[in-house]
């Protein structure tokens, strides 16, 4: 691998993309070019840097990896967690970051009734202002969604917002980290949107998601790590990174009846088509 962490056209590998990783995490200060390589190493072949960062003065910092790394891609986006801090310099700067080349969604955005670290009817209003700032900017938009316990608040919520402000855009999106059930994804699926798969699909737990990922058609399935959290069985209570995202891909295919390989092929494809992006030449190359 070089310095920029392209292959060797000697190398056959397997084909995986974490579509949903925090890799400016403080939990990475130490190692990130070391976890990065690692990614790499087992197949990993592209990467979003979610650029959510600490918030509206931090969206950035996916940027800032993608233009480190080739294979790195980014978004931007104000989290419900810190909508409370929204303000129209955050709206104005965000509009002139989603014109850069390596920014291909907005987001995460969405709903988090879990933790209410920001006002649920602010956290409402900034979604539907980025909704809005997405369209504008033509890009599709990554979906936080974290109801109460015991309840669907956000699911109905978030669904029916997206209904109403995003649907008719025709721009699809990624509902990430799923956790809801098959009614939610078919909810989301009819809307236009992939469903994105995590490390938490292999807690034991974790069968209402288990039963969702046997549901939604193949073609309309990514995966993701969500690192440095969720970290897969048999990883489970350590750091994630993207290397794990071969686990995401295993459970899947144990579900489906697929290897692990098959998997990331075709999330794979289906990451690059939804984007509309050209695919790299490394899934090609051969040992020679």
């Amino acid at each position: 691998m070089d310095s920029r962490g392209r292959l060797s056209p000697h190398v056959l590998i397997s084909m995986f993309i974490d579509s949903h990783a925090h890799l400016d995490g403080k939990q990475f200060d130490s190692d990130r070019e070391q976890v990065i390589a690692r990614a790499r190493d087992v197949g990993v072949q592209t990467m979003v840097a979610i650029g959510n960062g600490d918030g509206p003065v931090d969206v950035d910092c996916g940027i800032r990896l993608a233009e480190k790394y080739e294979f790195i891609y980014a978004t931007l986006g104000i989290h419900p967690h810190e909508a409370r801090l929204a303000d129209e310099a955050a709206y104005q700067n965000m509009e002139r970051l989603a014109g850069h080349p390596k920014v291909i969604a907005w987001g995460e955005i969405g709903l988090d009734y879990f933790y209410n670290h920001s006002p649920r009817d602010i956290q409402q209003t900034v979604f539907i202002r980025q909704m809005d700032l997405a369209a504008s900017a033509k890009l599709p938009i990554v979906i936080h969604c974290r109801p109460s316990d015991g309840s669907d608040d956000a699911w109905n919520d978030c669904l029916a917002l997206l209904r109403n402000n995003w649907a008719p855009k025709g721009l699809g999106g990624i509902l990430h980290c799923f956790t809801g059930t098959w009614p939610q994804a078919k909810s989301a699926l009819d809307l236009g949107f992939m469903i994105s798969f995590a490390g938490n699909i292999t807690f034991p737990k974790a069968q209402q998601i288990r039963d969702a990922a046997l549901e939604v058609p193949l073609e309309r399935i990514l995966i993701e790590t969500d690192s440095p959290y969720l970290a897969p069985v048999p990883h489970r209570g350590k750091r994630n990174e993207p290397a794990f995202v071969k686990e995401t891909a295993r459970k899947l295919g144990e579900l489906r009846g697929l290897t692990a390989e098959k998997i990331g092929e075709r999330t794979s494809r289906n990451f690059y088509n939804f984007f509309k992006l050209a695919e790299t030449s490394e899934k090609k190359v051969s040992a020679s």
